[in-house]
């Protein structure tokens, strides 16, 4: 049987999923970790420098995936998004990458990566014969990708994500009315700014997927029922919703406020707030009543696009 380890090398964290392919093509999960790292939020303006600090860790966390994928005897691939695609010394990143894990790290580009978002969302919910609104919020930018029966109408990658964006405004992940109003205002013009998306579109369904926008499944719906979810993919939570959960996020004005929370994930507290003001504009932009949630994203896209291109 083949085995695939995919690496997703995000903004804010990096994430290992370890398949076993059948013969029919599907996959079943053998392994997966997630490791929080947050690449080029040290050193720099924006996302410009990735730091030898950040450097050293991304090393250590892809030497131990790489120790894991060869456990399992699976072939590895690793894919890096907007952090390292944009840093001013990548090269020397990927460089000393390899040197160090003998991983060769392939650098996507924003619409190649709403594209495999989108062959994972395909994978994880039956969206295939409807038009649907694809969205993930990362570290470093969001993608959005709108589909009718697979066909893509628009692929984005906009420059905007929950740790860039708490780097340029709560530079101390501490909220202050002045750079919540100055967040919101950069956000969204960086949406009208793309003439690509287009706002006047209808879709059947939207469909949320990764760290920000799980993050606010988990929220809403550990409100609703006081217990912690288990598994997110096909929830679901209406714009009402998320946005008494938006009021709760954005009156705890630190990350040591914000871990109380019911629902709220100890490792996101201190940059939720720009991932779920970046999820508010969105929704108000495309008239997002509802989203559903894919559990499904970029690595297994990664995977898939492996296997429908062998």
């Amino acid at each position: 049987m083949r085995r695939i380890a995919a690496v997703d090398m995000g903004t804010n964290s990096f994430h290992l999923l370890i398949v076993e392919v059948k013969e029919d093509g599907s996959f079943i999960v053998l392994d997966k970790q997630r490791e929080v790292i947050r690449l080029g939020s040290h050193k720099g303006e924006d996302l410009s420098i990735i730091s030898d600090g950040e450097t050293e860790k991304a090393i250590d966390l892809l030497y131990g995936f790489k120790s894991l994928a060869n456990y399992y005897s699976a072939e590895l691939i690793a894919a890096a998004t907007s952090a390292v695609r944009e840093a001013q010394n990548k090269n020397e990143f990927i460089e000393r990458v390899f040197d160090k894990t003998g991983i060769e790290v392939n650098i996507i580009d924003g619409r190649k990566e709403a594209e495999l978002i989108y062959l994972g969302i395909q994978k994880a919910l039956p969206v295939n014969d409807k038009k649907v609104l694809c969205i993930d919020i990362g570290g470093g930018s969001t993608e959005l990708l709108l589909a009718d029966k697979g066909n893509v109408t628009f692929a984005e990658s906009i420059k905007i994500g929950a740790v860039r964006l708490s780097k340029m405004f709560f530079p101390d992940y501490k909220l202050k009315n002045r750079a919540v109003k100055d967040c919101k205002f950069y956000i969204k013009n960086a949406l009208l700014e793309n003439k690509n998306l287009d706002y006047s579109q209808t879709f059947d369904l939207a469909v949320g997927t990764s760290g920000t926008i799980n993050a606010a499944a988990s929220l809403v719906h550990s409100a609703l029922s006081g217990k912690k979810i288990k598994t997110s993919n096909g929830l679901n939570f209406t714009y009402s919703q998320f946005r008494s959960v938006l009021s709760d996020v954005l009156a705890a004005k630190t990350p040591a406020d914000r871990i109380a929370i019911q629902g709220m994930e100890l490792k996101r507290a201190d940059i939720i707030p720009a991932g779920l003001l970046i999820l508010r504009r969105i929704m108000k932009n495309f008239n997002i009543n509802e989203i559903t949630i894919s559990e499904f994203a970029l690595r297994e896209g990664i995977i898939l696009n492996l296997l429908k291109n062998k």
